[in-house]
């Protein structure tokens, strides 16, 4: 046997050993969440047995299996503790149902009966506030519950009227959104985490219908201009308001973000990086000043001496939420009737950086969202940025 052979032999069975601790590992948590089933393998598949009502006895319990046609692997495993997870909630519901987990062995679970998928509603907000990342930073979670996964669900419940749970209403309720909307898209994400949950497929072009929330798509809103920006300042009759929309439009910040940072950079002399706290909706970040000059434009060096100069408002996340805090900055613009909005200011911060040649890295990490979300959101500059760079270059080699 040559010496190569020997170490697929021998890479073959780490990868065994591997998948057998991760089995036992998934037994094991399911025996602590009270589950009577288990995972077990069986050849090259993966299958459920324990206690279940008898099929031809719903009302008598016996030992028995579920056919679940995944494969023993990495995937099929976690398929297996999602589908051992949702039985035991429909067990405990009292609305197990045979004919959905055997009408055809080894198909793909594709609908929910309505009162099981409701009822799970609470398990997954259960499983939501469980995530470890989630308990970094419980203000923010719960903001991010009520705003961007509740009132979709709620809207999924009330569409469903009684039915089946399944992907046509999963695309019902997307599409009862407008199109190219940031509430279509995150509508979008709290919908196919739902399904997961549920062990739902979603449909074939759900990305596609979700559309996604980037300006390049939501009507190429006009961002108004730097020039605009600093007018609209002017017409904020109440200085501690006008701090609130310094901070914004300089630093690119959340409604709520204005809130809950350090200000004490934008003293003289200091390197005027703001620090967001980790009491926001996506725990700590820094941002810098973009344009540098408009912390004296803005009198922000007023905050790092007094930082009760800001509007008062409540901020005890025990008496309000971070998306309560969001909501007044948002009332007071529409009170002062500006011509912008509070994500207006962000935007073009955004595109600002964009501009200047800001990694995308770097931009996206101070506005303390993901990179992915970044490109999409400003998919349109990037692109131009990017293609007039390419063009510039290829000129600059055309006359060498």
């Amino acid at each position: 046997m040559s010496v190569a052979a020997i170490h697929v032999i021998l890479s073959i069975g780490d990868t065994f050993m591997e998948f057998e601790r991760a089995l036992v590992s998934a037994n094991t948590r399911l025996a602590a969440q009270g589950s009577t089933l288990r995972i077990e393998q069986r050849g090259r598949r993966l299958n459920l047995r324990g206690l279940l009502p008898r099929r031809q006895d719903p009302d008598k319990l016996g030992v028995q299996r579920i056919s679940l046609g995944v494969s023993a692997d990495a995937d099929g495993l976690e398929h297996a503790t999602h589908s051992a997870s949702l039985i035991k909630l429909q067990l405990d519901q009292g609305c197990f149902d045979w004919s959905v987990w055997s009408a055809r062995r080894g198909e793909t679970l594709t609908q929910i009966p309505a009162q099981a998928a409701i009822r799970a509603v609470d398990r997954f907000k259960e499983a939501f506030f469980a995530d470890p990342r989630r308990r970094r930073s419980p203000a923010g979670s719960r903001t991010t519950w009520s705003g961007a996964y509740l009132p979709y669900l709620r809207r999924l419940s009330k569409l469903a009227d009684g039915g089946t749970i399944n992907a046509d209403l999963l695309m019902q309720t997307l599409v009862s959104y407008e199109d190219g909307s940031r509430s279509r898209q995150q509508c979008a994400t709290a919908l196919a985490a739902f399904a997961r949950f549920l062990e739902i497929p979603l449909p074939d072009d759900w990305r596609d219908e979700a559309g996604g929330y980037g300006l390049h798509r939501a009507r190429f809103r006009q961002l108004p201009t730097d020039r605009q920006i600093l007018e609209a300042a002017l017409t904020i009759p109440n200085p501690s308001w006008r701090l609130a929309y310094g901070l914004m439009a300089t630093y690119g910040l959340r409604n709520h973000e204005v809130f809950f940072c350090d200000c004490s950079a934008l003293a003289e002399g200091g390197d005027r990086v703001l620090r967001v706290l980790p009491t926001t909706k996506t725990g700590e970040h820094q941002s810098w000043p973009f344009h540098p000059e408009w912390v004296e434009r803005f009198s922000l060096q007023e905050l790092a001496d007094d930082p009760k100069a800001l509007p008062t408002i409540c901020k005890d996340l025990r008496r309000t939420t971070l998306q309560q805090v969001g909501r007044r900055v948002s009332e007071q613009f529409r009170r002062y009737d500006l011509p912008i909005t509070p994500y207006d200011l962000r935007h073009a911060w955004a595109v600002r950086t964009i501009h200047i040649g800001l990694p995308d890295t770097v931009a996206a990490r101070m506005m303390g969202h993901s990179v992915a979300i970044h490109t999409r959101t400003y998919h349109h500059w990037i692109t131009r940025r990017d293609q007039q760079q390419a063009v510039d270059a290829a000129l600059a080699r055309h006359r060498a």
